[in-house]
């Protein structure tokens, strides 16, 4: 099974079929997809500037959308690294039981998955790179009341989620499911009740 940076390569060769060079990077995202596989690629059609069905998208599009799932891709590593540091050194100093942020980490395994977004038509219009960083910084400090992406504070509790957790809080501005570790006790309260006033008005 190719790898990531494998996939990459055929993206970029221009001796590849363009067919090949697009279903590459179709497979690219099986190895990494902050939003979800569908939802990233949404994502990556609309900011490359070609249609998600669109069989014969010009090499250089192609090529746009790789760039910028490997600056994230980076940004993620980066991250993953530190993490792995710093659970060695919690080993090493005694600390077994992991926190609320590494049951969140379990769930992202890879990068898929790391800001959710349950409905593949909404998703974040910022660079994949720039969410990621946001979603990182909010990780490492103390919990808020907010998305960490879009800083709205509109969540919505929502269950049946394809994706583990299979229920949490959604941003409804920006579509990703946020992770519980950023935010305050509160602001899970308020999104839990908000969903309730949405079942009861339906």
């Amino acid at each position: 099974m190719a790898g990531f940076r494998s996939l990459a390569r055929q993206v970029r060769d221009p001796y590849s079929d363009l067919a090949l060079r697009r279903y590459s990077l179709r497979k690219c995202l099986e190895r990494f997809a902050p939003y979800g596989h569908r939802a990233t690629w949404d994502h990556l059609c609309s900011r490359a500037g070609f249609g998600p069905e669109d069989r014969s998208p010009e090499p250089a599009r192609l090529v746009a959308a790789l760039d910028e799932l490997e600056a994230a891709r980076a940004v993620w590593l980066a991250y993953e690294e530190g993490f792995a540091r710093r659970r060695r050194k919690e080993k090493h100093d005694g600390l077994r039981r992991p926190g609320s942020v590494d049951d969140w980490h379990r769930c992202t395994w890879g990068g898929h998955g790391v800001a959710w977004c349950d409905d593949p038509g909404v998703h974040p219009s910022a660079p994949l790179a720039d969410v990621l960083r946001k979603l990182i910084t909010a990780l490492e400090r103390d919990p808020d009341g907010v998305c960490p992406v879009c800083a709205e504070p509109d969540l919505e509790w929502r269950y049946g989620l394809a994706h583990e957790p299979s229920s949490g809080p959604v941003c409804t501005s920006c579509g990703i499911v946020v992770p519980a570790p950023v935010l305050t006790p509160e602001a899970v309260r308020q999104s839990r009740r908000r969903r309730s006033r949405t079942l009861v008005s339906a």
